[in-house]
């Protein structure tokens, strides 16, 4: 797998693609399919998601719709879906890709019912982002053509993906992967090694264990933390990552403070005991308006639209910003001086 593959080699119309589970990530991942043009049979596991699922879909194409991230209405993107609780439905799709709950045991199961019924030839991957891709590969009959996609939600406005290769996957799934996943608006981020939490877990979950530990231990308020993070990466993590942002701010500077400061960062393997209070007491955060600030039901509801309008509006100016805007920006240079 190189680096330098942007433009895909595949036509999606000509690939159909099962979604395996059709909760909040499982719709926004098939809005995201049916935008790029794929066929999409999208499987119920839990029946009560055979009532939710295509109104939740409906919603977010017809958003999508007015915010012209697609020029098809919802009735024409419809048409190329099938929900089902038949998994016999999903036996000529070229790629599954499984939207379970994080339960070995379940995601086993579900993995026995797509292998009984689609070819070897048919990619399957999982969404997981808690559990190995090579603890779950050795759960199928085919394990190399097992692979992880790690979506962000909401899928269909993010540029986000995770493609993972687990111990056994084969090469030519991560590149078809990795290709394919241009269609979707991606800039994908191939995990070329399987490690618990991928790449973007592991990178978050540190700044999330330090912010715990600097509340818990009266450094700053819950408010402090976001506010800092909102102002200061999250001023520049849209353009560039943090290697790129270590060149551009001064490599040397960097150097310096790790050598003071990394021996000082919180290294608890607990989980800590601000969260641990809140999901003990039933706090879900938004969905019940209970978790690390107070909410009313109008507050809860307002911060969940608002965060939908946030979406698309960060993917506008984050799109006039690609990963390759230097060098096209180079290129026009040169075009602009031979003239």
């Amino acid at each position: 797998m190189t680096d330098s593959i942007k433009e895909p080699l595949v036509n999606p119309a000509d690939i159909a693609v099962a979604v395996v589970g059709l909760g909040l990530m499982g719709c926004s991942i098939t809005t995201c399919l049916l935008m790029a043009g794929h066929p999409v049979i999208a499987v119920a596991p839990i029946p009560g998601d055979m009532l939710t699922a295509c109104p939740r879909i409906r919603e977010h194409l017809k958003k999508s719709f007015e915010e012209g991230l697609t020029d098809k209405t919802p009735e024409d993107l419809l048409k190329r879906l099938h929900i089902t609780e038949n998994y016999e439905d999903i036996s000529h799709c070229t790629l599954v890709i499984e939207c379970t709950i994080e339960d070995i045991s379940i995601k086993k199961t579900v993995y026995a019912k797509i292998e009984a019924v689609v070819s070897n030839q048919t990619v399957i991957t999982s969404n997981t982002s808690a559990i190995p891709i090579s603890i779950l590969q050795r759960e199928t009959g085919v394990p190399e053509r097992f692979l992880g996609l790690h979506w962000a939600e909401p899928s269909h406005t993010t540029r986000f993906l995770e493609i993972i290769c687990g111990d056994l996957s084969g090469a030519t799934h991560a590149e078809w992967l990795y290709q394919l996943s241009h269609n979707w608006n991606k800039e994908p981020t191939l995990v070329r090694k399987d490690i618990r939490g991928f790449i973007t877990n592991r990178l978050m979950y540190a700044m999330y264990r330090e912010a715990f530990y600097l509340v818990e231990n009266g450094f700053a308020t819950i408010e402090d933390i976001d506010r800092a993070c909102r102002n200061n990466p999250g001023y520049w993590m849209t353009l560039v990552g943090v290697f790129r942002w270590m060149d551009l701010t001064g490599v040397p500077a960097y150097h310096t403070v790790m050598k003071e400061l990394f021996p000082t960062l919180n290294n608890e393997m607990e989980v800590p005991k601000l969260i641990d209070d809140i999901v003990k007491s039933g706090g879900k955060g938004i969905a019940n308006a209970k978790g690390f600030y107070d909410y009313t039901p109008e507050e809860a509801l307002m911060w969940r639209e608002t965060f939908e309008e946030f979406g698309f509006e960060i993917r506008k100016l984050a799109l006039k910003y690609p990963a390759d805007v230097v060098q096209r920006k180079l290129e026009e240079k040169k075009k602009e001086e031979e003239l």
